[in-house]
């Protein structure tokens, strides 16, 4: 690596202007303190994919793998004050960039391919869920923070949801591990269960596969259960899962445009703060579009899914290192409950859809 003087006499001679811009900000970034924190969330991001790979652990995602590594380390050991910088640098721009990029995992043509009987299912049971949490959230005294966040995991795509959707309701990170949690623990039991329940139903491959993929949390979860039931279950379940991730951007700029409503109807000091508009998500759809053209080479698809998942899991990691047990257990079984009752209704209300539509 060259040193910080070697940096800046780049800035002065012989790389050209671009270069020298390049240069410069690598190494105000290198001086800003960021490396030691990213470096420990990177470093348990790699762990969570070498535990995914044991026996018994491949039913869990890198992701929450990774906000568990990452509060296991704060509460037992500590997060190093000179972490901190780098720790935010992982929260903000580098779920960005992941979220960024998880859109290449996506085409247009999986839509097309779910029916449009299958995008309605889908895109009904992501709104009802989501209402229905929400309701269920305010009745039961729970935080709104928290509230949408295990709304946002349960009716889109468990973890990836709930970090994204926490761009715009700006929770404390306890609560967003309270609400990975809830994912984790409730979309283990559909994957568990739903294969089971239905085979006594007599499902067809189809109408099971649309069923796993609108109502289970996680795509890998979502993998895991179709594919219990055959190979045309667990495709058809995989592309409705990931017609269902589709929806994550408008989902969150809608969030993102209620949020800035309401920071201005307050009025006073608020109201001229930036409105938390995660225009980001417009280069997640840029993805989506870019990728449904056919224009990115297939063999690129492997790496730019692992520096996706790597990316999200450093950022979940980095969520972890700020999370204080002691703080999450302060909520209480009350969002717990909230969690089982999104459970309960996804999984139920899916099914009805299925049933009475597919």
């Amino acid at each position: 690596m060259m040193a910080y003087s070697e940096f800046q006499d780049g800035n002065r001679s012989g790389g050209g202007k671009g270069a020298g811009l390049a240069s410069g900000t690598l190494a105000r970034w290198l001086g800003s303190g960021k490396l030691p924190g990213l470096l420990l969330a990177a470093l348990i991001a790699g762990a969570a994919f070498g535990l995914h790979r044991l026996p018994g652990l491949g039913m869990f995602s890198p992701l929450i793998l990774a906000i568990l590594l990452g509060m296991a380390f704060h509460n037992l050991i500590g997060t190093p004050a000179a972490a901190r910088d780098g720790v935010g640098f992982a929260m903000r721009p580098v779920l960005r960039a992941g979220i960024v990029l998880l859109g290449l995992q996506l085409t247009v043509q999986q839509v097309l391919a779910v029916g449009g009987t299958g995008v309605v299912i889908i895109l009904a049971t992501l709104l009802g869920t989501f209402a229905f949490t929400t309701w269920l959230g305010r009745r039961l005294g729970v935080a709104a923070g928290l509230t949408q966040l295990i709304a946002a995991g349960s009716s889109i795509c468990g973890a990836s949801a709930v970090i994204a959707t926490n761009t715009v309701t700006r929770a404390r990170d306890e609560d967003v591990a309270y609400a990975v949690a809830c994912v984790t623990v409730f979309g283990s039991l559909s994957m568990v269960l739903m294969p089971l329940a239905g085979g006594a139903m007599g499902m067809g491959a189809q109408a099971y596969g649309l069923w796993t993929g609108a109502s289970i949390h996680e795509v890998a979860q979502v993998v895991a259960a179709a594919y219990a039931r055959g190979a045309e279950a667990g495709e058809f379940g995989t592309i409705a899962k990931l017609t269902r991730v589709m929806m994550l951007a408008p989902m969150v700029l809608t969030l993102g445009y209620a949020s800035a409503r309401r920071i201005r109807r307050k009025g006073g000091p608020a109201a001229t703060t930036a409105a938390p508009i995660p225009w980001f998500v417009l280069g997640f759809v840029g993805m989506v579009l870019l990728a449904s053209t056919g224009w990115v080479p297939a063999g690129t698809e492997p790496a730019t899914t692992a520096a996706t998942q790597f990316l999200l899991a450093t950022a979940l990691a980095a969520m972890g290192l700020e999370t204080d047990i002691r703080k999450l257990t302060a909520a209480g079984l009350r969002p717990a409950l909230l969690g089982a009752g999104a459970w309960v209704f996804v999984s139920a209300f899916s099914l009805a859809l299925v049933t009475l539509l597919a």
